[in-house]
């Protein structure tokens, strides 16, 4: 009994396991590529900013931040309008351009602020009487003067302008409204070869300033021009201001009332001749204005 227990003693102490474990053979395991290199940086996406100005109109801020990229100097305008209210959002719009074509923005606004000081206060003042006289219909709400939306329902176009450049086209439209008037700058990209890549994402920007502040805005690009500018561009831009010194002056704008909806006419000149829009109040119309010799065959 003894050497039988014994027996069984040692047989399970010899099919005892190892604590160490045996070296297992080792299996080829899936075949593991090279990590890939990294893609070379882009060449030119730095871009360093050379200088910046801030100019205060009411209850907005605008940035005019010239930069510098491999594909040349350009213009950053930013706009930022803040509430009157604490749960009031801050909007923020931008547009963007090339250092050459600053000048003829220059120009434009100098123009736009000659014909803001001639028309003065009398517009309105009209436009306020015969409110008093006559009690229109309520009409919507409107946005804040300057907003995306003000320019929306009842505003009263004054005097447009174009600028085409570096397959951009800068629409400017002195606009009024029952809270004021206000300059609206819309930005539009054309589709083609030659777009320069500083522009940014987005086919249409659009900022909105002030009619009070248009000087001092004009005044800052104006010193940023001197510093950053090229005397090639500014003497472009004089020359494209000279040709609309030279065309004939236009008549102001004139409206009228026929039962309960008022109309406006305004006499706008482009490089194809001189045209007038017409547009109804309360309404924003996409129609083409109407050239002149149409009206005057009719």
């Amino acid at each position: 009994m003894m050497a039988d227990g014994f027996c069984r003693g040692s047989d399970r102490s010899r099919a005892k396991p190892s604590a160490e474990p045996l070296p297992r053979q080792g299996y080829p395991g899936p075949f593991m590529p090279a990590a890939a290199p990294p893609p070379p940086q882009q060449q030119g996406t730095d871009i360093q900013e050379l200088a910046s100005k801030r100019v205060d109109i009411q209850k907005k801020r605008f940035y005019l931040d010239v930069k510098q990229s491999v594909r040349g100097r350009f213009l950053k305008i930013a706009e930022v309008w803040i509430g009157r209210g604490r749960h009031d959002n801050v909007r923020k719009s931008k547009l963007t351009l090339s250092m050459s074509t600053a000048p003829a923005l220059r120009y434009c606004l100098g123009d736009f602020i000659d014909y803001y000081a001639r028309i003065g206060l009398r517009g309105l003042a009209e436009e306020h009487g015969e409110r008093r006289r006559k009690a229109p219909e309520q009409p919507a709400a409107l946005s804040p003067v300057g907003s995306t939306g003000s320019d929306e329902h009842g505003h009263r176009v004054l005097k447009s302008d174009l600028i085409e450049r570096d397959n951009r086209k800068y629409f400017l439209d002195l606009k009024e409204n029952q809270r004021g008037r206000f300059l609206r700058i819309r930005q539009t990209v054309g589709r083609g070869h030659g777009t320069m890549g500083y522009y940014g994402q987005g086919i249409e920007q659009t900022i909105v300033l002030p009619a009070q502040g248009l000087i001092e805005f004009r005044d800052a690009l104006s010193q940023l021009i001197e510093d950053f500018g090229s005397e090639e561009a500014d003497e472009h831009g004089r020359a494209s201001s000279r040709c609309r010194a030279h065309s004939p002056e236009l008549p102001e704008a004139a409206s009228f009332r026929v039962d309960n909806k008022r109309f406006y006419f305004d006499v706008g000149s482009n490089r194809y001749g001189v045209f007038l829009k017409i547009s109804e109040a309360g309404y924003r119309l996409n129609g083409s204005p109407v050239h002149c010799r149409v009206i005057s065959n009719t």
